[in-house]
């Protein structure tokens, strides 16, 4: 059987359309990935479809949200994690709630269709040098790790590569959440 999941995740193009003029930074909505997968999946006979589950861990709550690509004989999904802010500035819960819902949203639909923040090959080449790893190879490599003390020496181990990059510290985060939810 034939891999769709990786034929779909080389058509879907999610361009960051949106731009943040505070952070003076581009960047997509789980609403710009949707259109987009919607555009590639929905031809081949595949329906996406988000949930969100609220999980308690101490005293903090996060959002779960889990996207599920199926034809109905085939079905994928990942999980991405948003921590809810104690509170925000000009915000009520419900929209403080809405927000990390929004972002929990964009990195399921991220991890899911391999979506990073790579841009075209000629942007990206480095005529020779060393690569830096992609979004999808961290989450290959950390999903291989069994167990939270293999996890925190990966982390641990990876501190130069990881630069402080928040999306790849989300990666480890969620996973290190996956355990601790799962225990």
């Amino acid at each position: 059987m034939e891999n769709k999941l990786a034929e779909i995740q080389a058509k879907v193009k999610a361009p960051k359309g949106q731009f943040n003029s505070f952070g003076k930074y581009n960047y997509r909505s789980a609403e710009d990935i949707l259109e987009a997968v919607k555009q590639v999946v929905n031809p081949m006979g595949y329906s996406i479809t988000i949930s969100d589950t609220i999980i308690n861990v101490g005293d903090r709550y996060y959002i779960k949200a889990t996207a599920t690509l199926t034809n109905g004989k085939e079905t994928y999904t990942t999980d991405g994690y948003a921590r809810e802010e104690e509170s925000k500035k000009g915000m009520d819960g419900s929209q403080v709630t809405g927000a990390a819902s929004s972002y929990a949203r964009k990195y399921s639909l991220s991890g899911l269709f391999g979506l990073d923040d790579t841009k075209d090959s000629d942007a990206t080449n480095t005529h020779g040098k060393e690569e830096a790893k992609s979004l999808q190879m961290w989450k290959q490599e950390i999903d291989k790790c069994k167990s939270l003390e293999e996890l925190n020496t990966y982390y641990a181990n990876s501190q130069k590569e990881i630069n402080n990059e928040q999306r790849i510290i989300q990666l480890f985060s969620t996973k290190k959440l996956s355990f601790t939810y799962n225990q």
